[in-house]
């Protein structure tokens, strides 16, 4: 059904294996559908990028086990490969546990794993790795490993020798090169369409992809699965809405499927820029912000006072509001830098969004403590956080409760939260928010 690239721990590589499949088999024409374990934002734009493809998170925590079988099975169709960028080591899920990891995944789609090692500071030992990893799990399918930054020919030699034994193909042999290394920050990886390098950088990857990798061996576990598959969610179109999407440096953090998801219930998106637009559209009922580096941009942010001026007005007329994170941030009255700049905002949420070096990050379970725009009070949700801000007042009525701290705004033209959610696996909040959108005259 498709490859899952693996790793034994964070950090080995997984992510510029799986680009440089991707490009490679991009520069030779093929179709190629790639997903990303997990509920990151960041590799999927690298993989989108690549491909001209949108990349799936494919999450059991924010969606359900059988969401992700069928994400998987309808965006296969008509694929020449399919690729499965895991997270973090193989069996690392949500708490330490077993859930939401890259083997659950792989045991959920049957799919065989290509486990990727960073071998630079071992050499015999790496066979007792690769043993323990084979058999941890029988049920897995390991069906080979790549060898990263590995320093020599006779380093190689050594690795080939000891992994001999064990019949584990090797399917990919990386020599160490600084040259190849992403350029990140501190939510991860710099995105793509901020480096003007990218496009040397993806050639770069499709020449290691092409050069390094045993595709007669590659080639027919990247094959997908023939048979037909439904759409992961069935949804009918509502009454037309009209949305904004922030799209831009600072705002990008969205799920492929909350896209396709509002579009098959009939709603037109349109891209908004808080960046470089100089007013926001006319005619929009709601706006969606999403979450991204609101921080990176708050000097250009905060300097478009055309657009902020335009946002208020529209939320003065009503528009229906959805924002994540970033989006939370954008809203507020202004965000404190570390090094103690202000640059201020929107101030629609009584609140300063203040930057801090202390990551907050995990799932969390959340029930809402009062109706928003598109849930409902006492509904139970799965979200995300992933961020390095706190805000310097609570809300006075909040949204809910998170790790014992009131977060979020609500009402019924309003969320505005620090959490994550996935509409597509949650279509009913999609649908709710629309419904509130159509309201607006």
């Amino acid at each position: 059904m498709a490859l899952v690239i693996a790793g034994d721990r964070s950090g080995v590589g997984k992510t510029t294996v799986a680009l440089a499949l991707n490009a490679a088999l991009t520069a030779r024409g093929q179709r190629v559908q790639t997903f990303k374990v997990g509920p990151d934002y960041i590799d999927p734009l690298f993989h989108s990028a690549i491909s001209g493809r949108p990349c799936r998170n494919l999450d059991v925590v924010l969606t359900s086990a059988d969401y992700v079988r069928a994400c998987v099975g309808y965006y296969s169709q008509g694929m020449d490969a399919v690729l499965i960028e895991g997270v973090m080591g193989l069996f690392d899920g949500r708490g330490g546990s077993h859930e939401g990891s890259t083997a659950h995944i792989a045991q959920l789609l049957q799919a065989p794993i290509l486990l990727v090692l960073d071998v630079q500071k071992q050499a015999a030992s790496v066979a007792a790795l690769v043993y323990g990893f084979c058999h941890y799990d029988p049920s897995l399918q390991i069906a080979g490993v790549v060898l990263n930054r590995v320093a020599s020919d006779r380093h190689r030699q050594m690795l080939e020798a000891a992994l001999a034994p064990l019949g584990v193909p090797i399917l990919g042999i990386i020599y160490r090169d600084q040259a190849l290394a992403l350029p990140s920050r501190h939510l991860g990886l710099v995105p793509p369409h901020e480096s003007g390098e990218f496009q040397h950088l993806g050639d770069r990857l499709a020449h290691l992809g092409n050069t390094y990798f045993d595709w007669e061996r590659l080639t027919p576990l990247l094959a997908p699965a023939p048979t037909p598959a439904a759409p992961p969610f069935s949804v009918s179109p509502l009454t037309p809405v009209t949305l904004g999407i922030a799209q831009d440096a600072a705002f990008q953090f969205y799920y492929a499927d909350t896209l396709d998801l509002l579009h098959a219930l009939g709603a037109t998106l349109i891209p908004v820029s808080p960046l470089r637009d100089a007013h926001l559209p006319t005619g929009l009922q709601g706006l969606i912000l999403g979450g991204g580096f609101p921080e990176v941009f708050a000097p250009e942010l905060a300097a478009n006072h055309s657009f902020l001026e335009s946002l208020r007005q529209a939320i003065e007329g009503g528009l229906a509001l959805y924002a994540e994170c970033g989006g939370l941030m954008y809203l507020s009255q202004g965000i404190q830098t570390c090094e103690g700049h202000y640059y201020p905002l929107v101030g629609y949420l009584p609140t300063v969004a203040h930057m801090g070096r202390k990551l907050t990050l995990g799932y969390r379970q959340a029930t809402a403590l009062q109706t928003t725009v598109c849930l409902r009070a006492g509904e139970r949700v799965q979200g995300h956080e992933f961020h390095y801000s706190c805000l310097s007042v609570p809300p006075p009525t909040p949204l809910w409760q998170l790790d014992g701290q009131a977060e979020g705004w609500g009402s019924s033209r309003l969320h505005a939260s620090y959490l994550h959610l996935h509409w597509g696996g949650n279509p009913q909040w999609a649908i709710r928010f629309l419904q509130q959108a159509a309201k607006v005259g």
